[in-house]
């Protein structure tokens, strides 16, 4: 296809993107997350993890200008909304009682990935734009039900809702290396001595509960983290997802890919007891930006408040002694805020093809975005910190 100068391409795979040109769009976005990399979108499909047969059919849709990549977007067909984080299942039942087809769909996203990024990589606004309409025409073309762009970035929302896409917001938590007078903390009693008082006694309970149990806990960083403990992690991943009856979405070969392809950007805790490994969790980094993201956790053993300090508290206190500004928790968790992860506004952008599903899901919206921001005000509450004196 063509629209004015650009040519677009739909391409089913990402390994038909070279890399260079793929990283070079990213890196020009104002938050290049990682897991938008190349190394991870292709881990994602030759690992199997994330490709037609498991409902991740790779659509990737790509502008061109004298064979230079202009703007490219991860795009796949979903038929189910598994592993995507912003719900939309009511939709899905509406559709099916009308006896109208809801999938295939048209998502644009990283499989399994709810982190906010840049979605629609482009080198200007107008190729940005241009992306989005090729996205529309791309759907309509193939007869989708709708077109989905999740966890995006204010400049790719501007060029969605410009394009008449309707915008839906969730809540994330996420905590910031600042101590409310603007500096960074100088280490965790710093910043416990920035919460309230029930809340810092209430951390410092839960991990008296651990070091108690005899745990003791080891990091790793890139290259460092031995191929055992990569097998180790993989163990505790699966066996949490077992136990709650489902099997994991990511296999031990997409791990082993982004080990090898893209080492720097992974921070591993192991929780030992007696020298015995028992459970970890698995943190994503990105050095330049300076943020940390919380991403994988399991265990072997049951240890009471183990989660919170594998997850939470650990990765916090390497945050704070390695200079890094924010520690993105991951989807959904009120608790987290009791450990000073606080609310963040995340936004997503929808286009349905039919009208009348359309206008009610617009209503819809309206309704569900009242709702978060009261749900923002009620959260603003019961804020964990210290008021700023």
């Amino acid at each position: 296809m063509a629209e004015n100068d650009y040519v677009i391409r739909v391409l089913a795979s990402p390994l038909d993107i070279p890399a260079q040109a793929w990283n070079s769009l990213l890196l020009q976005e104002p938050d290049p997350s990682p897991f938008m990399r190349h190394e991870y979108l292709c881990a994602m499909q030759q690992s199997g993890s994330a490709r037609a047969q498991t409902g991740w059919q790779a659509q990737y849709v790509t502008l061109w200008r004298a064979g230079e990549l202009q703007a490219a977007c991860p795009m796949y067909l979903k038929s189910h909304s598994y592993g995507e984080y912003v719900f939309d299942w009511a939709w899905a039942n509406a559709y099916a009682q009308h006896g109208l087809d809801y999938y295939p769909k048209a998502l644009v996203a990283v499989p399994f990935t709810p982190v906010p990024g840049a979605r629609l990589l482009a080198r200007d606004a107008a190729s940005r734009t241009a992306l989005v309409r090729a996205l529309i025409e791309h759907a309509r073309t193939e007869d989708l039900s709708s077109l989905h762009v999740l966890f995006a970035q204010p400049q790719d929302v501007a060029a969605c809702e410009a394009a008449g896409l309707m915008l839906r917001h969730t809540v994330q938590f996420h905590w910031t290396n600042a101590d409310g007078l603007g500096s960074r903390f100088n280490d965790f009693e710093h910043f416990l001595a920035s919460l309230q008082q029930d809340k810092r006694k209430k951390i410092r309970q839960e991990r008296r509960k651990v070091q108690e149990a005899g745990v003791v806990f080891r990091w790793s960083r890139g290259q460092d983290i031995a191929d055992t403990d990569w097998d180790f992690f993989y163990r505790c991943y699966e066996r949490t997802y077992l136990e709650h009856g489902n099997a994991p979405y990511l296999n031990r070969d997409f791990f082993r890919q982004v080990a090898q392809n893209m080492p720097s950007h992974w921070l591993l805790f192991v929780a030992e007891r007696e020298r015995q490994p028992i459970a970890c969790s698995l943190i994503g980094i990105d050095e330049q930006a300076r943020v940390a993201y919380g991403r994988y956790w399991g265990a072997l053993e049951r240890v009471d408040c183990l989660h919170f300090d594998a997850c939470y508290y650990q990765p916090l206190a390497w945050c704070i002694a390695h200079g890094f500004d924010r520690f993105e928790g991951g989807a959904q968790g009120e608790h987290k805020m009791a450990r000073a992860l606080l609310p963040v506004k995340t936004t997503s952008a929808h286009w349905l093809a039919h009208p009348s599903f359309a206008e009610a899901v617009e209503r819809f919206l309206e309704r569900e975005g009242q709702g978060i921001g009261e749900y923002l005000d009620h959260l603003a509450l019961r804020n964990p910190l210290k008021a700023a004196p």
